[in-house]
Parts: structure tokens; C-alpha cells; sequence
């Protein structure tokens, strides 16, 4: 303890100034930053939570992002220029439908067989036999259905309803026609309960599927 230091101030105190000597508490710079630094931190904690909630009650209607979302869905609906359920109404039944049946599998009589299920259920049937070269043997899904670009998304799913696991493929052709190519796993028709109730949903007004909510 220095011999200027009054007795009993345990060091609490020291001697300031150029020429009267004066008395004052050791200064806390330290203690002071740090209590400066945690209440911008709780500031910042408070102004993150209630962003946060308003998120939550208001569905993030009221961020950027939230609104990108919106734009992005309703250009989204309007770049398909239909409606869901007249997009349903779009689709043609089976008695519109043409199919042409061929057997790609070394099993005869599959093509004519499931021809004549076909015509049953209401579709119209074309040609009936072999597949050509490009396909003979080498299809060994259930089937391929081909169609032009413009029954991919129509004619051709209303026939993929009679099967179970067959290729849908778009090829550039005339005519409005359908090829059935029967492969290697082809066992039957799917049942006619089933695919009558799937077409009878494919094709029903209102039915077609739901999109999601913006």
C-alpha cells in the first residue's frame, strides 16, 4: 500500500491530479462494454422473436418471400389455360379411343385376346397382330402404349387405366391412333372394376386433381 494511500481504503482509492491530490473509485471501463454489449444482443433477440410471430399469425403474408411464393403459383395456374376440372372434361372416353393391339412376347394370341377385352370395355380396336421389328421381343415392362404428343397427356392415360405398370411414350406420328405393344411381363388387363372406376374418375367433371394451395 503506498504511503499515500489513507489507511483502511484497502487500495479502493488512488492519488489523481498534478498538484492537489484527489480521490476517486478505479474506473470500470470493462464492466460497462460488456453490459452495453449483452443489452444489443437482447435487443436483437426481442426484434428476431417478434418478426417470427408475426410470420406465424399472419402466414408470411407480409414477407418477400411469402409474396414470390403467391406470384410463383398463380402463374403457375394461369400458364395452364384450364381449369382442373375442365382439363378433366378434356379427356376422351374409351369409345373415342383407337387402340392398336400387338404381341411382342413369344406367347401367341395375347394381341387378339386383349384386343377383344379391349373392345369389350368400349374402346375401338384397329390392327391386331406381331409387333413391328423395333419392338418384337424387346419390350420387357408389362407393355408399351405409344401415342402423338397430343394423346400423352389425354387419350393415352385414359388407356394406361387397363393396365398395370405400362410405358407411356409420346411419338411423333399421325393420326390419333394408339399402339398397345405387349411385353414380358404382361400377365391380363387390369380387372375391369378397377379400370372402369379409374376411368370413370379420370373422366368425370370435377374429378381431376386438386392443385395446391397458393
Amino acid at each position: 500500500m503506498s504511503m499515500l494511500t489513507p489507511p483502511g481504503m484497502g487500495g479502493q482509492y488512488r492519488i489523481t491530479g498534478d498538484k492537489y491530490p484527489r480521490m476517486r473509485p478505479a474506473r470500470r471501463r470493462g464492466r460497462l462494454v460488456a453490459a452495453a454489449v449483452a443489452s444489443v444482443a437482447v435487443l436483437g433477440l426481442l426484434g428476431w422473436g417478434t418478426v417470427q410471430l408475426i410470420d406465424v399469425f399472419t402466414g408470411g403474408s407480409g414477407t418477400p418471400a411469402a409474396a414470390g411464393r403467391t406470384t410463383d403459383c398463380r402463374a403457375e395456374a394461369a400458364g395452364t389455360g384450364q381449369a382442373p376440372a375442365a382439363r378433366a372434361e378434356s379427356l376422351p372416353a374409351p369409345g373415342r379411343i383407337t387402340v392398336n393391339v400387338y404381341n411382342a412376347t413369344p406367347r401367341s394370341g395375347l394381341a387378339k385376346k386383349t384386343a377383344d377385352e379391349l373392345r369389350r370395355r368400349g374402346f375401338r380396336i384397329g390392327k391386331v397382330g406381331n409387333a413391328a421389328k423395333a419392338y418384337d421381343k424387346k419390350v420387357k415392362g408389362t407393355a408399351l402404349l405409344l401415342g402423338s404428343p397430343a394423346a400423352q397427356d389425354t387419350s393415352l392415360r385414359v388407356l394406361a387405366t387397363q393396365l398395370t405398370g405400362a410405358d407411356l411414350r409420346a411419338v411423333a406420328r399421325e393420326g390419333a391412333d394408339l399402339d398397345l405393344i405387349i411385353g414380358d411381363a404382361f400377365g391380363s388387363l387390369a380387372r375391369r372394376q378397377t379400370a372402369d372406376k379409374a376411368v370413370t374418375t379420370l373422366t368425370a367433371p370435377g374429378t381431376a386433381p386438386v392443385r395446391k394451395a397458393c
